[in-house]
């Protein structure tokens, strides 16, 4: 189950939840009860895995070879 970063724009009280995808968003801050709670986005994480995401790994070896030669 995701989990979901809120922030009140009221108070400034800040949670998370784990929630369904099927569930309605908060809304109600739970800690001063007014309707000013709003979802927080951020940057996901990416981590990249394999072969083909560097400079190196598309060069063949003997073709770094000759080119450091000349």
């Amino acid at each position: 189950m995701p989990t979901y970063h809120y922030r009140c724009k009221n108070c400034g009280y800040d949670f998370t939840k784990e929630q369904s995808f099927n569930d309605e968003p908060i809304t109600i801050c739970p800690k001063c009860g007014q309707q000013q709670v709003r979802k927080v986005f951020s940057a996901v994480p990416i981590e990249f895995k394999g072969h083909g995401f560097y400079r190196t790994d598309g060069a063949s070896s003997s073709s770094s070879s000759s080119t450091s030669s000349k």
